[in-house]
């Protein structure tokens, strides 16, 4: 042996053992070489997230986005109940309220009527089947948004305001697609006063029901002086015209013209507010407007807004969507209540929109308009809010 080893192998407190776990320390050192430390304490989450990204087609995922937006819809639709029932009667003509249209003044005499007639209960008459209707629209509504999105934008560099308007405008059409009924029911309840007496919800759904439709047999009636077989046909248009109809269809009446405003109001809503959010998250004003990301915060979900910067998001989302909208809102209204109003018969966007310009000319079709403001927008804040904050406590 040589005798440097030797020497070292006959000094005091020095085992083999200790030889051994000094060369098996110094060959993994050399194996694996040492972590660089991470240049801030978000890098580290980036190279092993703490929550990986949640996947939206999940049942998980989707049941908690969908309750979610029901609550987010019932609680924004409970703060303005009493604006949304004023604007209601002002849109669809109610007799005993054109003397308020018009002001400001006239909206609080309207709610200071409706008060003394029916007390705090008729600020939110209907107000039931707004909730009914609202819990599965809106989860339906955001739901549908996160499972569309999803489809149409699947990452970061294919994100385009275009897609996000698409994406939001088919999230909106497939919500009313299944609870247009339920907003029927709830514009004829609101469209009642106790002057004209109350009527209970199956009495309002029988109504609908059995309202007949009679078509306008003019084109027909001009071949009646016609010979042979075409004097018969034209007997046979004649009668099935003049025959009345009714059923389910006259739940959707002004569908048409809401699946037409439906596109620009949701599109616009969600592209808004993502567009805002975005713009809310600048690195420039981040230190203001956000919140730090809480512990089940999902890898690859921008960073939570705080509360005001939510609120303001939601709520120009929500004048943008209105502006955007608002004619062919008045439209559907007036269709709604067809049967209400008028010979009861079944009138089309193109008639609906001649008798709006024939009563007010172009300013008909922007009527509630101011009371559509300062609805929409707590309305819209409010829900923004409220599924956000949802989705921060579900995880999602």
């Amino acid at each position: 042996m040589p005798p440097a080893l030797m020497s070292h192998a006959s000094m005091p407190g020095v085992s083999p053992s200790h030889h051994s776990r000094e060369a098996v320390d110094v060959s993994r050192g050399a194996v694996a070489p040492k972590k660089d430390p991470a240049v801030c304490p978000t890098d580290d989450e980036a190279q092993v997230p703490r929550n990986p990204a949640k996947d939206k087609r999940s049942l998980d995922y989707v049941w908690r986005s969908g309750v979610a937006g029901g609550l987010a819809g019932c609680a924004a639709k409970t703060v303005v109940a009493p604006l949304d029932r004023v604007k209601i009667l002002f849109q669809a003509h109610n007799p005993h309220f054109l003397k308020y249209t018009g002001s400001w003044f006239g909206v609080g005499a309207a709610i200071k009527d409706i008060y003394h007639q029916d007390g705090t209960l008729g600020l939110f008459r209907g107000h039931s089947a707004t909730l009914l209707r609202i819990f599965p629209y809106a989860a339906i509504k955001f739901l549908a948004y996160e499972q569309i999105r999803a489809v149409v934008i699947p990452n970061r560099e294919k994100e385009t305001p275009f897609r996000r308007l698409i994406s939001g405008s088919m999230a909106g059409v497939t919500s009313v697609f299944f609870t247009y009924p339920l907003e029927v029911i709830r514009v004829r309840l609101a469209f009642e006063t106790k002057k004209e007496g109350r009527s209970s919800l199956r009495s309002i759904c029988k109504q609908i029901y059995q309202e007949r439709i009679y078509r306008k047999p003019a084109a027909a009636a001009e071949l009646v002086g016609a010979s042979g077989s075409t004097a018969r046909a034209a007997a046979t248009t004649v009668a099935s015209a003049a025959a009345p109809s009714h059923g389910l269809a006259n739940f959707y009446r002004g569908f048409s013209p809401t699946l037409l405003g439906m596109l620009p109001y949701a599109g616009m809503s969600f592209l808004t507010h993502d567009t805002v959010g975005d713009l809310l998250r600048h690195p420039k004003v981040a230190a203001y407007t956000t919140l730090p990301k809480p512990e089940n915060h999902p890898a690859g979900k921008p960073v939570p807004l705080r509360s005001w910067a939510e609120l303001t998001a939601g709520g120009i989302a929500g004048l943008v969507s209105q502006t955007a909208s608002y004619p062919l809102e008045v439209i559907r209204r007036r269709m709604q209540v067809g049967g209400v109003v008028g010979d009861g018969h079944r009138m089309r966007i193109g008639e609906t929109a001649r008798i709006i310009i024939r009563e007010r000319g172009f300013r008909g079709f922007f009527v509630g308009l101011t009371i559509g403001y300062a609805k929409v927008m707590p309305m819209a804040a409010a829900a923004f809010y409220t599924y956000e904050r949802f989705k921060m406590l579900f995880g999602i």
